[in-house]
């Protein structure tokens, strides 16, 4: 269907304004030109001949500047410069008339039919005749949204960012995007912005001003309830923390506006502890992305859970034709599936309940599905209780990964993508040590099928390591939030743990650009993908950020109390061993690490002695083999 195809009635009225327009703007110049005068009506007949078709010719160029097809709510500045170009071409049109008009009449000396007067008038008309309704109009819908902001109880509302930021909230207040919001200033990091207007709306001061003008406010009668952060109040100069602690001592509540780097319609959502951890996200390639998963049959196992349902989200949101979400937990189930269908998207959508320790229910699953990619996310991962529990951590985390990996085989897959661990570098802790197994299965079996199969297309195994995500079940976020709720205090293991974090989202994006890179031909040799955490944070640090967000000080309202380490922890996590060294592959946020995997014939004489021993429970011969298997294992695991 063409563009032209798709023009509704209300872009058709508009070339008729646009039509109407020209023909005053070229009758008002043609008339005020001669006064009205016999000049004017001896004129008017041949004038009358050529409007029709010039005309025409407006349309067409109105068109062509996209004037007929910009809806008027929205005119901005760049529509302005398009209706001077119309206006341009228009009296350059009608110079070409009058030379044509001169050098085709019988007399040599007829005099012009515009004249240069004439010309200059019409370019001034027809910019006011194409401006006056269409800013007419964008002002009325400004003046209704500002009036119902008044009369329908909208938030006296503080932004707080650089005027750059603060002009797209106001932007989408204007259009109504942004309802139930009237701005009445804004506080900017920058000195520069100070003393200036955006929009009409007037910056009041710093960041360190916010007391002052709301006092100021509240004594006027206009009190201020509402505090709305921009990207740049997040900056680590413009202390966030401090602003929103005085914003919620003076009981203002405060949302902040997302980055619109991805062009999503501006909205106001919470300020979450994401945003206080200061760390820039990684550029992503949505376009690789799609282009791996689009009008794929894909497999995602562990689907309930936090970084599972996350990539089933994106999987889906990226165009994959079919998704199949593997889950034990039958709530978790139960709620990945119907937010995934209540997402819209044009994926085929089925859930089903499986233990990926059944070897049987798995390898039928796969075949019976036919996927093209796999994503394993299902594991257990919560270090004290695997140390208590670690016989539950090999069959899950160690003969569960083996099941998955052999039946995306069997089932004909191109690619298994592995959720590993930067736990599983040098391990200290069974969920470190399970993992590190799971890995050198797939790389001995990635390894094995890249030589048997001489270079041409195999199915590839690949693990991709990160550190904890914000928010994700189990982590230290949501158990902050808890104790904080209850009052406190907060408990933290050890003053000096350090952690990598970055968000689910990030997370996910960065698992399937690994992906994208491990299905190319250009490093078939790499098989575990490290992603790029960032700078480690104290968990100290992270939970004072999350009371202060919470409007309390840390060590008055709240304490912060050390209860030592737990089994199986380390005070710093590393991303690589010093056996397997980095590899840079050209993708930005994610690095690679140095295959390092016994052979195949000897990860499956470990996985008999394995299975004899879990059997048995013999939990001595199970801590030799994996000792044996992972030599650099220092767990204190009983």
């Amino acid at each position: 269907m063409t563009h032209l195809s798709q023009l509704t009635r209300r872009n058709y009225l508009i070339a008729a304004h646009d039509a109407l327009a020209t023909a005053f703007a070229l009758l008002a110049s043609f008339y005020l030109r001669f006064e009205g005068g016999e000049a004017f009506y001896a004129r008017l007949p041949l004038l009358l001949r050529i409007l029709p078709l010039f005309i025409l010719f407006s349309i067409v160029i109105c068109y062509v500047f996209n004037l007929t097809t910009t809806k008027w709510r929205f005119i901005s500045l760049p529509d302005a410069l398009n209706i001077m170009r119309v206006a341009s071409i228009l009296t350059v049109a009608l110079i070409v008339l009058d030379y044509a008009f001169i050098f085709t009449a019988s007399n040599a000396k007829a005099p012009v039919l515009f004249g240069r007067i004439t010309i200059v008038l019409y370019w001034f008309l027809q910019v006011f005749a194409l401006s006056a309704l269409r800013f007419g109009y964008r002002y009325f819908r400004y003046s209704r949204v500002r009036r119902h902001a008044r009369t329908e109880g909208a938030s006296s509302t503080l932004l707080i960012g650089r005027a750059a930021d603060a002009e797209v909230l106001l932007r989408a207040i204007e259009s109504g995007a942004v309802k139930q919001l009237w701005p009445v200033g804004v506080l900017s990091p920058s000195a520069a912005d100070r003393g200036q207007s955006i929009r009409n709306v007037p910056v009041l001061g710093g960041l360190d001003d916010v007391e002052d003008v709301v006092r100021d406010y509240a004594g006027r009668g206009k009190p201020i309830s509402r505090v709305v952060m921009t990207p740049s109040a997040f900056e680590p100069e413009a202390h966030p923390e401090a602003v929103l602690m005085r914003a919620k001592r003076l009981g203002l509540f405060v949302s902040r506006l997302p980055s619109l780097e991805s062009g999503d319609v501006p909205r106001l959502t919470n300020v979450a502890v994401e945003d206080l951890l200061l760390r820039p996200s990684e550029k992503i390639d949505y376009a690789r992305l799609e282009a791996l998963v689009k009008g794929k049959a894909v497999i995602v196992t562990g689907g309930g859970g936090s970084i599972g349902s996350e990539i089933c989200d994106r999987v889906a949101t990226f165009g994959a034709a079919r998704l199949l979400v593997i889950e034990h937990s039958e709530p978790a189930l139960y709620a990945v599936t119907e937010a995934l269908t209540a997402h819209g998207t044009n994926a085929v959508i089925e859930g089903r309940i499986a233990d990926i320790r059944d070897r049987d229910r798995i390898m039928n699953l796969m075949k019976e599905f036919k996927p093209d990619i796999v994503f394993h996310a299902a594991a257990l991962k919560h270090v004290p209780i695997l140390e208590r529990d670690w016989s539950e951590g090999v069959k899950t985390n160690i003969f569960g990964s083996v099941n998955v990996a052999d039946a995306a085989l069997a089932a004909g897959a191109e690619a298994m993508v592995m959720i590993s661990t930067d736990k599983a570098i040098e391990p200290v802790s069974m969920l470190g040590l399970t993992k590190r197994f799971a890995e050198m299965y797939c790389q001995a079996l990635d390894h094995d099928l890249m030589t048997q199969s001489e270079g041409k297309p195999h199915m590839r195994l690949i693990s991709v390591r990160f550190g904890n995500v914000l928010a994700s079940n189990g982590s230290v976020v949501p158990k902050f939030k808890v104790q904080i709720e209850a009052g406190g205090p907060v408990t933290v293991t050890h003053p000096d743990m350090v952690r990598y974090f970055m968000t689910i989202r990030e997370a996910c994006d960065l698992v399937l650009t690994a992906a994208t890179h491990a299905l190319t031909p250009a490093r078939p040799d790499v098989s575990v993908y490290v992603l790029n955490m960032g700078q480690p944070v104290k968990i100290v640090e992270l939970a004072e950020r999350m009371i202060r967000l919470s409007g309390l000080e840390p060590g008055i309202d709240i304490e912060v109390v050390f209860t030592g380490m737990r089994p199986g922890e380390r005070l710093n996590e590393i991303l690589f061993a010093s056996e397997e060294p980095p590899v840079e592959i050209g993708v930005a946020g994610i690095m690679a690490a140095k295959p390092n995997e016994p052979p195949m014939q000897t990860l499956r004489k470990w996985l008999a002695a394995l299975e004899e021993a879990i059997a048995r429970d013999d939990r001595s011969t199970i801590r030799a083999v994996l000792k044996d298997a992972v030599p650099e294992f220092g767990s204190n695991a009983a």
